[in-house]
């Protein structure tokens, strides 16, 4: 291709759902001419997640990547540095961490852990996971220490959220079981409230905290139940009592709190290859619009647009009214991971990357023109089942995108 964009008109249709939109968008071509990133620096491989379970960190302003693994026998959360080598290794028990107990006394059956969330509680920095057993641990990232261990009455293994549920400008974690009990606690891990949904949970909690304390915006922990085919979404207050309950019309896979000019929603990436927001203010539903039909993932956010993949493709989509902005295609059919949002080129910019789970790195600018590609490759080919994540891998100032594979494998990409 001689020009980097080509402009087709595409008309998506609902596929006769009632309510679902038809968007016109731009569909956007990978110029020849792109940028290929340059691998800058790779770990090596380690068991016990397939990537989707890692966070970025930093210990004194440097960035780890910290992973759930499994170390000689034990589950273990490890936190490699960013072009160097492993700094910590914390070995996670039936729930609390660091007492070396494999859940079993032989050490033939590692508990297993939710993904981690990082976020800031009482001033620190701190990476919290909860276990199957049913524990919300918070650790330290700087030395792997634990913070606190709370005891959630139930089977964990969902990740949790971090953000500050009451507008104190205090942040608490939440987290849920997966048979319906929610607990919030404060940065020193006492309980703020517990609540009963009397219904399984599948997803992890949202944290909705968006504008400041005097604003008059709706916040709290949004939580995702499903029995039989009956699936609810519930906004709960800083006590844990339901703001609103609600019924999406898709069937969510995927989720994510994003804000608009008209307050904040709830994206929901739905099984049948449709995006529906739910209004944070009522729980009604503002849109569905239908993409393919296919499963789509819902990534992140940058101002007034969420970033949503599926089937070799990524698209733009207007928070505020539905509009598909662009559609991205690569990587043939293969599906794409939840798209990240980062300035990867240092222009003051930022815009979407989208891995693929063959491997391929394709990053992006806010009008969906490719402006780097890469592909995390190794000895016969590569995984990946999570999306990107960001940090300055080579000192310069700037981010790099890092994919973490099936396998364990951190690769780090520059361009």
């Amino acid at each position: 291709m001689d020009r980097r964009v080509l402009f087709a008109s595409l008309i998506l249709l609902a596929g006769g759902a009632t309510g679902v939109g038809v968007a016109l968008f731009a569909f956007v071509g990978v110029d020849d001419a792109t940028i290929d990133a340059e691998v800058v620096w790779e770990s090596d491989p380690v068991a016990g997640d397939d990537g989707s379970g890692a966070v970025v960190a930093t210990m004194d302003g440097d960035p780890l990547v910290l992973q759930p693994t499994i170390e000689d026998g034990n589950r273990t959360i490890r936190a490699t540095a960013v072009g160097g080598g492993v700094e910590w290794r914390t070995t996670v028990s039936g729930g609390d961490a660091g007492t070396g107990d494999t859940g079993d006394g032989n050490g033939t059956d590692p508990p297993a852990t939710s993904g981690l969330v990082t976020g800031e509680l009482g001033g620190d920095e701190v990476v919290a996971f909860t276990t199957e057993s049913g524990s919300l641990v918070a650790l330290d990232p700087t030395d792997g220490t634990e913070r606190f261990a709370v005891d959630l009455d139930g089977p964990g293994g969902l990740r949790p959220a971090i953000g500050d549920l009451d507008g104190d400008g205090d942040a608490e974690v939440a987290a849920v079981t997966t048979d319906g009990r929610v607990r919030a606690v404060d940065a020193s891990g006492d309980t703020l409230f517990e609540t009963d949904l009397g219904a399984p949970v599948d997803r992890r909690p949202l944290a909705v905290d968006f504008g400041s304390s005097e604003d008059d915006i709706p916040r709290g922990l949004a939580v995702a139940t499903a029995a039989d085919d009956n699936r609810t979404i519930t906004l709960l207050d800083a006590a844990g009592e339901a703001r609103w309950t609600t019924t999406p019309s898709v069937t969510p896979l995927s989720w994510s709190a994003a804000d608009t000019r008209s307050g904040p929603v709830l994206a929901l990436g739905g099984a049948n290859g449709n995006l529906e927001t739910i209004d944070v203010a009522d729980g009604g539903s503002r849109y569905e619009v239908g993409l393919q039909d296919l499963p789509v993932t819902v990534g992140d956010a940058d101002p007034g647009r969420v970033y949503v993949s599926g089937s070799g493709s990524v698209w733009a989509v207007d928070l505020l009214d539905g509009e598909v902005v662009w559609k991205q295609q690569y990587g043939g059919d293969t599906r794409v991971n939840a798209p990240g949002v980062a300035d990867v080129d240092g222009d003051g910019s930022p815009g979407p990357v989208a891995v693929n789970q063959n491997g391929g790195v394709l990053a992006l600018n806010q009008n969906g023109e490719a402006i780097a590609r890469g592909d995390v490759g190794g000895a016969g080919g590569a995984v990946v089942y999570a999306g990107p994540l960001f940090a300055d891998a080579t000192g310069d100032g700037s981010v790099e995108v890092l994919v973490v594979t099936e396998d364990g494998r951190i690769v780090a990409f520059s361009d």
